[in-house]
């Protein structure tokens, strides 16, 4: 596969937080979940698909194909 200078930059970064976390998974969790708070006011929700609502035959074959995980 052809290296992306992109992605070798995004994962130069993200091995550069961890160092400064000390590769520990716990303070790494709380130092994205402080980055996240700190710029919410960017991020994009989208809303649920509630599959328990669907009443028609042809709803739910269209909706196992868009979510197969979740049972009806």
């Amino acid at each position: 596969m052809k290296p992306d200078p992109t992605i070798e930059r995004i994962r130069q970064i993200r091995h550069q937080i961890s160092e400064e976390c000390g590769h520990d998974p716990q303070q790494l969790l709380e130092y994205y979940m402080k980055y996240q708070q700190q710029y919410a006011d960017r991020l994009v929700s989208f809303p649920t698909l509630n599959l328990h609502k669907i009443v028609s035959k042809e709803e739910q074959i269209i909706a196992s194909a868009v979510c197969p995980t979740q049972s009806l």
